[in-house]
């Protein structure tokens, strides 16, 4: 069975599925429509049934108490498992997820995910997720204090089976890149040196079976300080698709020509299909968020893919990267490992010490 679309041109045509909805409304008929969910809670949302596909979420959250917690967008994390798996397609803390890291939130829209008023903590996704028998979504938190979590699933479910063995993934990860000592010219450290084979890049996807690649997010905070130029941006992307040798078919020309933006950009912007969305402090300084979506343009693949990118030309840069990526594929999927404990998800400081020890105590993950 092929299903109805969803563009403007698909409205006008019949549909036999039926519109569902999970949400964390108060049974009782109430006002009391969430969650309430404790520090190290592991908690199933919501358990869907049959042959469907989620087309919507929307979620959001608080303390208890309506304040602000520091970094909880990075402390709550989401998981989506399909179809009775064991090992979930989708982990990742929810705000990045949702397109931002840094356990921040800001308004912003793309065409598959957004974060809406106030200040972005209202989080929506427009993904279609298919299920063939059954879909469930699970929250665990490793926030400080109790937290009000409010959601929206909606889905469809069919009469016959789903038209794709495709299932939706995501799947975050972060890592401190190495580089090399910052005591040659600047000139070389930031254009010096050949990479020829792609091994030291940072990697953004890493996926066996056969599907294709949605896109991303990338969130960087450069760590090198210094009075000369300092854009962390000049690695190219190199995308390596069934397992293909150096150069890989899909080789970029820089980070921002990836993200499609231009000349070391700062001005933040969000489109359908790419945006900065934080554009670092003066001299490229501090945190940046940017991401891409190949909704028009998606990369398949047979058997394998490796998405990567430098960081910095060479892979000269030392700096905190982390990144969400996207994408369908047959099961099984490669095993999705256990999150980061909290303690090391969690940004590093905007200001970092100059004291040796604290300095230490920074990068301790």
């Amino acid at each position: 069975m092929s299903f109805v679309g969803t563009s403007l041109r698909d409205l006008y045509r019949e549909r036999d599925s039926k519109r569902k909805r999970a949400s964390s409304y108060d049974t009782t008929g109430g006002n009391r429509d969430f969650l309430k969910i404790y520090p190290g809670d592991v908690v199933d949302i919501c358990e869907l049934e049959g042959s469907g596909c989620i087309t919507h979420i929307w979620m959001t959250m608080a303390p208890l108490d309506d304040d602000v917690e520091e970094y909880l967008h990075r402390k709550v994390v989401l998981r989506m498992y399909w179809d009775g798996e064991e090992n979930p397609s989708v982990q990742a803390p929810i705000g990045d997820f949702f397109g931002m890291g840094h356990g921040i939130t800001k308004n912003y829209s793309s065409a598959p995910l957004q974060m809406s008023p106030e200040d972005g903590r209202a989080l929506n996704c427009f993904f279609p997720m298919p299920f063939g028998k059954n879909a469930r979504i699970e929250i665990e938190s490793n926030a400080d204090d109790p937290i009000k979590f409010y959601f929206y699933v909606d889905y469809e479910v069919y009469q016959e089976e789903i038209d794709s063995p495709l299932r939706f993934h995501a799947l975050w990860k972060r890592e401190l890149t190495k580089g090399i000592e910052d005591n040659i010219s600047n000139a070389l450290y930031c254009f010096g040196g050949k990479n020829t084979t792609g091994d030291d890049n940072y990697v953004i996807l890493d996926a066996v079976g056969k599907g294709h690649y949605v896109g991303c997010n990338l969130n960087i905070h450069n760590l090198r300080f210094t009075q000369e130029w300092n854009w962390y941006g000049e690695g190219d992307d190199m995308i390596f698709i069934d397992g293909e040798a150096w150069p890989p078919s899909l080789h970029g020309t820089g980070m921002e020509d990836y993200f499609n933006t231009a000349w070391c950009p700062q001005q933040e912007q969000s489109t359908p299909y790419h945006g900065l969305i934080l554009g670092g402090d003066p001299n490229w300084a501090g945190k940046i968020s940017a991401y891409r979506f190949h909704i028009q343009d998606p990369v398949m693949f047979d058997k394998s893919i490796k998405v990567t990118i430098e960081h910095g030309h060479n892979n000269h840069r030392s700096d905190d990267y982390s990144s969400t990526a996207y994408w369908y594929q047959t099961e099984p999927h490669n095993t999705i490992h256990p999150i980061l404990p909290v303690k090391d998800r969690l940004p590093l400081p905007d200001i970092l010490p100059q004291n040796e020890e604290d300095l230490k105590k920074c990068f301790d993950y």
